[in-house]
C-alpha cells in the first residue's frame, strides 16, 4: 500500500511538472510573439516614415537620383520581405539600412537641408 502512495506521488508530482513546464513554454512562445509583433510595428513605422524623408531631401539633391532611387527600390523590397522569413527580411532591412546610410551622408553635403 504504502508503495502505491508513492508511486501516485511520484506520478502526481511529475504531472505537475509537466504542466508547469508546458505553461512556461506556452508563455515564452506567447512573449516571442509579441516581441516580434513589435518589431513588424517599428519596421512598417521605418516604411512609413521613408517616404518623408525622401520627398524632404528631394529638392536639394535633384542630382542625386541614382541614392533616392535605391532607398526607394530598398524600401519596396523590405516591405514585400516582411512575410517571407526572419533571415529574407533581416537581409532586405539590412540593404535598406544601408541605402539609408548613403541617403544620410549625401543630405549631409546640404547645410541648408532642415529637419
Amino acid at each position: 500500500m504504502l508503495m502505491l502512495i508513492i508511486v501516485a506521488a511520484v506520478v502526481v508530482l511529475l504531472l505537475l511538472w509537466v504542466a508547469g513546464l508546458y505553461n512556461r513554454l506556452v508563455r515564452l512562445r506567447n512573449a516571442v510573439r509579441n516581441a516580434w509583433s513589435q518589431i513588424d510595428v517599428q519596421l512598417k513605422r521605418r516604411h512609413d516614415l521613408i517616404p518623408n524623408l525622401v520627398e524632404t531631401v528631394r529638392g536639394y539633391m535633384t542630382h542625386e537620383r541614382e541614392t533616392l532611387e535605391a532607398v526607394t527600390r530598398a524600401r519596396n523590397l523590405a516591405q514585400g520581405a516582411a512575410g517571407s522569413g526572419v533571415a529574407a527580411q533581416a537581409q532586405a532591412e539590412g540593404q535598406l539600412s544601408r541605402a539609408l546610410m548613403n541617403l544620410f551622408a549625401v543630405a549631409e553635403q546640404y547645410p541648408d537641408l532642415k529637419a
